[in-house]
């Protein structure tokens, strides 16, 4: 027997969150949580977490990372890549994680009043970058636009 669903609640396959916007490249947030089981419902602002503003690509080099137990020569071989490409995946994936050697590096400010917006744009634009979604022009085109 399914269990009891609270009124107005849909049967909907869960989708993976994403954490940008797709217009404007800006931080999303998740505004409602829902229990499927009984209805009850959450609103707020609730952030979707480190982990959440990674790439499906980042994602799955977080699991390869975790499936060689951190292993580089065992991701190397998993990856099919090379050392110095691995490496550097790794460390892509630990700036876009907010670790810097080994500290944990807020995105919010001293007061509470929320990131960088230029550092942030900065860090979404070399990662699309790298990602090779946009060309090295259009990267600048867009740091270059933000900033003024």
């Amino acid at each position: 027997m399914a269990p009891a669903r609270g009124p107005g609640v849909k049967e909907t396959m869960a989708r993976d969150v994403i954490s940008t916007c797709p217009v404007c490249s800006s931080e999303l947030f998740v505004t409602r949580l829902q229990c499927r089981s009984c209805g009850t419902a959450i609103e707020g602002d609730f952030s979707v977490g480190r982990f959440g503003r990674l790439s499906r690509e980042q994602l799955a080099l977080l699991e390869s990372f975790l499936r060689a137990r951190g292993n580089l020569k065992e991701l190397e071989r998993e990856l099919k890549l090379s050392y110095p490409t691995v490496r550097a995946r790794i460390d892509a994936l630990v700036r876009a994680l907010g670790l810097a050697d080994g500290v944990f590096v807020d995105d919010a400010s001293e007061d509470g009043s929320g990131r960088d917006e230029m550092s942030g744009l900065r860090r979404e634009v070399l990662e699309r970058l790298a990602r090779h979604e946009i060309t090295a022009d259009e990267a600048a085109t867009l740091i270059r636009s933000r900033k003024e």
